[in-house]
């Protein structure tokens, strides 16, 4: 057999092994670049190549049609037959597929799905690691140590099926995160944004916003546990609003297991949830957000189904004006709830209507309030209610009269999403934001700043 290499011919070689009723596979090419630092300067950078093949073997029985799943990374042609051999074996073994459904077809093939993967490099900093030294030389002259990393990836998704899709996405992803300290290490702040090319983003802006943070950190107050007016950033209502969506599959909430099932049945679609006039949306061609714009979908969970690869995906409004409209479903789940199709989408913007920056919602903060920098350790307490429970970290600041005084000690919170949409009582300009919490897993988000009145700090933490 002639090696194969290119991530197309993988592709439909592994097809043409396959003697299942149905076949899937997905060819994931991945490529990244970093850089990292530590006090001032640079310590390690590197660049890597990846390649990871799914193989989805369906089979019918006469009880229902069974799936078997296999992933396998660096992949050559030599493996590609054991790999579709394991897949069909796992589905021969297997019970029936409760998500069965007949394998999307019909969908017109990606023009660019036979061209060569998209790459990143060392490249993609060559305007952002300049600015990063000026960055450095800026703090050491401040008095401040800088620390971080730069992550870029490119993955390449081709995805193929027996019953004639060709699909292929590129997905840019790129990730910064920046620590300011003190040199006595006792004052910390940070900084973190998406991007999809370094070419938005201006270290020397993030190291200024990094500098005042610890020139607020200066004056020391210690508040006890309680609830406060606080000031939610884009990055903290960015990690509440992922955990709501993650849970919220709508057949767990008919059958009556999620804070969106209404009591005595059915689930709480049509509800106002906030009194403001929010819109927690996702758009796979949201600029700036784009995401695949079809299901990719390696295993079967709550929220996707790999009977639904390749499925197209469309603008989705989960809240519109306040109100609960979609919950995610797969074919199958819709099927079983009466709920439209509304597969997960990879993005999520939260529009409020409010065109206030965070500064400009400190500055007309009237009363004593807390604005903190990021959350971190977010676990669910109770899935009924959609509470949890976290710490804050890098800075809690307490604002008077709209100026920020002093840096306050970090708390435990408990609080539900659901809860605070329902009690936010403004809401800031809507700007792209990274998820401090759920970095690693979900970068592509738009949020407001959020204005809680009653916000529960249940415990002091010492965390930092």
């Amino acid at each position: 057999m002639s090696r194969v290499s290119k991530p197309y011919e993988i592709v439909e070689r592994a097809l043409g092994l396959s003697t299942a009723d149905g076949c899937v596979v997905i060819a994931d090419e991945n490529s990244s670049a970093n850089l990292r630092w530590a006090g001032n300067a640079l310590t390690t950078n590197g660049v890597t190549r990846g390649r990871t093949l799914t193989v989805i073997a369906t089979v019918d029985g006469s009880e229902g049609t069974a799936s078997g799943v296999v992933s396998r990374s660096a992949v050559t042609a030599d493996d590609l037959e054991p790999l579709v051999r394991a897949a069909e074996a796992a589905a021969r073994g297997a019970g029936p597929a409760e998500d069965a459904q007949p394998l999307v077809s019909g969908v017109p093939a990606s023009p660019d799905f036979t061209d060569a993967p998209a790459e990143t490099g060392a490249d993609v900093f060559a305007d952002f690691a300049p600015s990063l030294g000026d960055a450095f030389a800026r703090a050491r002259a401040g008095g401040r140590e800088l620390y971080g990393f730069a992550n870029h990836e490119m993955t390449s998704t081709y995805v193929g099926t027996s019953t004639g899709l060709r699909l292929r996405h590129d997905q840019p992803n790129g990730t910064l995160e920046l620590n300011a300290k003190s040199p006595d290490r006792a004052r910390s702040a940070w900084a973190g944004r998406s991007t999809r090319d370094f070419k938005d983003v201006d270290p020397a802006a993030l190291d200024a916003e990094l500098a005042q943070r610890l020139r607020w950190a200066e004056r020391r107050i210690e508040l006890p546990a309680g609830r406060y007016e606080t000031l939610l950033p884009p990055t903290a209502v960015a990690d509440l609003l992922i955990y709501q969506l993650w849970s919220s599959a709508g057949r767990d909430a008919a059958e009556g297991r999620t804070v969106f099932s209404k009591p005595g049945g059915g689930t709480r679609l049509g509800e106002t949830l906030s009194g403001l006039p929010l819109t927690l949306r996702s758009d796979p061609r949201a600029p700036g957000l784009e995401s695949a714009p079809f299901v990719i979908a390696h295993a079967s969970g709550d929220s996707g189904s790999v009977f639904d690869n390749g499925l197209p995906l469309a603008p989705t409004d989960w809240l519109k004006d306040g109100r609960l409209e979609r919950l995610t479903t797969t074919r199958h789940s819709a099927g079983l709830t009466g709920l439209p199709v509304a597969p997960a989408i990879d993005n999520l913007v939260l529009d409020g209507g409010g065109e206030k920056s965070l500064e400009e919602m400190v500055a007309a903060t009237t009363g004593p309030a807390l604005l903190l920098t990021c959350m971190w350790y977010i676990r669910e307490v109770d899935p009924a209610t959609l509470l949890l429970t976290g710490l804050t970290r890098d800075g809690v600041y307490l604002v008077e009269d709209g100026e920020v005084v002093g840096e306050v000690n970090n708390f435990r919170f408990n609080e539900s999403p659901v809860d605070l949409l329902s009690r936010a009582t403004e809401a800031g300009r809507t700007e792209k934001t990274l998820p401090r919490e759920w970095g690693d897993w979900f970068t592509r988000a738009a949020m407001p700043a959020l204005r809680i009145p009653d916000f529960n700090m249940s415990s002091v933490s010492l965390g930092v």
